[in-house]
């Protein structure tokens, strides 16, 4: 399964290495799409990659440390 979110990061998480914490807590591939970061927040797209249950367990995860996780809408438009 492969996931695409975004996460928010507030100030009291902009710091953390919480992507790498994510990728060695978890059997996920991460890669990152986009990311603006500041002092003060950050907003990163990112793909999970990996077994469906270990995903959304690594979603779940993201939450409990405090990092806002939205899903990312893909619009297909079939021709």
């Amino acid at each position: 399964m492969k996931l695409r979110v975004y996460l928010t990061f507030d100030e009291a998480t902009v710091r953390e290495p919480v992507i790498w914490k994510l990728a060695k807590e978890f059997d996920v591939i991460t890669n990152i799409r986009t990311a603006e970061v500041k002092d003060h927040m950050g907003l990163v797209g990112l793909e999970i990659e990996g077994d469906a249950d270990v995903v959304e367990a690594s979603v779940k995860w993201l939450d409990s440390q405090g990092v806002h996780v939205e899903p990312i809408e893909q619009n297909v438009i079939e021709g």
